[in-house]
């Protein structure tokens, strides 16, 4: 057979050829579809782990309830610092450690690691910790203001399941010191109590985190307070104790203090515990006979006491069922001074009677008593006093010597300001009043009847009741006041009282004033076991003065007591 000629090989080859190309071709189209395929799938995959994603942290933040007695998960906001009057910090934010844990990741023995992170943390319950192990959530906290070292310690321990995170917390530098003051902060971060949940909005605005509030407060009187106010509470085995040291001339509160207190940084819960309790703005009470110069310096103003040298019959009195006599009677007509000074309650009433209850009302709601205290926190009182149908003539007689009527022990500091400042009520606060700015203020007294007053409070220390106050060099004046406690279903205790002593220094120039006050002092065996605000209360008074004078700039100056003494005319001859 003849050999077949190129040509015909050429077009066996390009015959050949042809479907082999066509092959390829549709080899490559099938691959890039396939490519496309998997790409689009791929996509689909990522997406879908986005939206998992996105929907698990959902469920971490929002779903995943709390373990029992844990915090919630979310972190604090930064917030400003609360400073006292000289920039002594009370409270602070700083980064801390948080310990949490994903209870689904935890993959050792719950029962060992609970005993592990216990002995780490031994604040934590191991009964708490565990339960967080075993939390059905997807996360929650264990423990929080964690120690560097002991977060070293929990990452030794290499359980996958454990978080250590950083986080805002909330810092109160020195602990119980002004903790019902300051306050605190609760689970979300928001202020709970005190100045922390009354300036909320100024704390937490983030435009404002790097500006300090400034208290009133000087933390140097209020660790004085506290100190002496505990150091009394004790040796009385008394119920409670609260004090307040305020400036008489632009009424700013320097101190305030509450016994029994709490630490602000571990507060606990608010419900049913004393601690939390504030004494000085929350509670009410019957004050005794502190609140006899008030009626004393009613009567001046108003003129129903025409002249100090005015007597006063000191026997007993029936009103009703019941009789108002003297704790310790003269037997004899008293001045005026002699009423304050011998803590007459006869005399006192007799004074009440003279003024009537439409005056008594007025002088009582010019300063202040018929309103909550005004200051800046929200935990505050109402003051109970009589309606207008049931103030008759006995709430008007049992008014006028510090019965029938319940106030705050900062309203009766505030009047005290009152009365010995020259006659001016300044509103009471908790910040500090900027250097050199007058105040505005509401004449309640005459400047003389306040004359008059600060030289019978400054004799009511040197021969009357109030002895023990007396701070040597100082010139203080003030009341002793003891009053029955309230029982709840009505009536009164015969043998618990709320005793207080409220007074100010120097009286030739005053400008503080100190209230402090036990509940239900049980007397100390070594002073003799009296249970009278003179015998439990006055000597805190007298050692709270000689410890804060020296840090306020009052200098001791003995001299300056015949002035005194020849003011008003108080001092002529009267009978002993």
């Amino acid at each position: 057979m003849p050999a077949p000629s190129p040509a015909a090989s050429s077009a066996a080859s390009a015959t050949h050829a042809a479907p082999t190309a066509l092959r390829l071709a549709g080899s490559r189209q099938a691959a890039l579809g396939i490519a496309r395929q998997r790409l689009v799938i791929g996509l689909f995959a990522v997406a879908a782990f986005t939206l998992l994603l996105g929907l698990r942290l959902i469920e971490l933040a929002l779903i995943a309830p709390p373990a029992p007695g844990a915090r919630a998960a979310a972190p604090a906001a930064p917030r400003a610092d609360i400073v006292d009057r000289n920039g002594v910090v009370l409270a602070t934010t700083y980064r801390a450690m948080a310990l949490a844990v994903r209870p689904h990741d935890v993959i050792g023995d719950r029962h060992a690691l609970a005993d592990s992170i216990h002995a780490i943390l031994p604040n934590r319950e191991k009964d708490s910790i565990l339960a967080a192990l075993n939390h059905p959530g997807r996360f929650t906290f264990i423990a929080r203001r964690i120690m560097p070292e002991q977060a070293e310690a929990l990452r030794a321990l290499g359980e996958p399941g454990l978080i250590l995170e950083r986080e805002p917390e909330r810092l109160y530098p020195h602990g119980a010191l002004a903790a019902h003051l300051i306050g605190f902060t609760g689970i979300d971060g928001e202020g709970a109590m005190g100045i922390e949940r009354a300036f909320e909005a100024r704390l937490a605005d983030p435009r404002r985190t790097d500006e300090p509030l400034v208290l009133s407060i000087d933390a140097r009187v209020q660790q004085v307070l506290e100190s002496e106010l505990q150091h009394q509470k004790s040796r009385q085995n008394a119920e409670g104790a609260a004090g307040v040291v305020l400036d008489a001339q632009t009424g700013e509160v320097l101190a305030m203090a509450s016994l029994p207190a709490f630490d602000a940084n571990a507060p606990g819960g608010l419900a049913g515990l004393p601690s939390h309790m504030n004494r000085i703005t929350l509670g009410v009470y019957e004050l005794g006979s502190t609140f006899k110069p008030m009626t004393v310096a009613m009567g001046l103003e108003a003129g129903t006491i025409r002249s100090l040298a005015e007597t006063y019959p000191t026997s007993s009195l029936s009103i009703g069922r019941h009789r108002i006599r003297d704790l310790h009677p003269k037997g004899r007509p008293l001045t005026v001074p002699e009423v304050l000074i011998y803590s007459s309650n006869v005399g006192t009433a007799k004074m009440a009677e003279a003024l009537g209850q439409a005056r008594q009302k007025a002088f009582l709601a010019k300063l202040g008593f018929l309103e909550p205290v005004p200051v800046e926190i929200l935990e505050k009182g109402r003051t109970l006093y009589p309606d207008d149908s049931s103030w008759g003539l006995s709430s008007v007689l049992t008014i006028g010597f510090g019965h029938g009527l319940a106030v705050t022990p900062l309203h009766l500091a505030s009047a005290y300001a009152t009365l010995v400042n020259g006659g001016i009520r300044y509103p009471p606060t908790f910040l500090r009043r900027p250097a050199g700015r007058p105040v505005a203020g509401e004449r309640v007294f005459k400047e003389e009847v306040s004359a008059a007053l600060r030289a019978m409070l400054r004799a009511a220390v040197t021969e009357g009741t109030g002895r023990r106050a007396d701070a040597p060099g100082y010139r203080v004046g003030g009341k002793t006041g003891t009053a029955e406690k309230p029982r709840p279903g009505g009536g009164y205790f015969r043998d618990r009282n709320i005793t207080t002593f409220a007074g100010a220094f120097p009286m030739d120039a005053p400008r503080y004033i100190v209230v402090v006050m036990l509940d239900d002092p049980r007397g100390d065996s070594e002073e003799g076991g009296g249970r009278t605000a003179g015998a439990t209360i006055a000597p805190a008074f007298r050692q709270v003065v000689l410890r804060i004078a020296p840090v306020l700039g009052v200098v001791p100056d003995s001299s300056l007591e015949p002035a005194m003494h020849m003011l008003a005319g108080l001092y002529a001859e009267r009978p002993k």
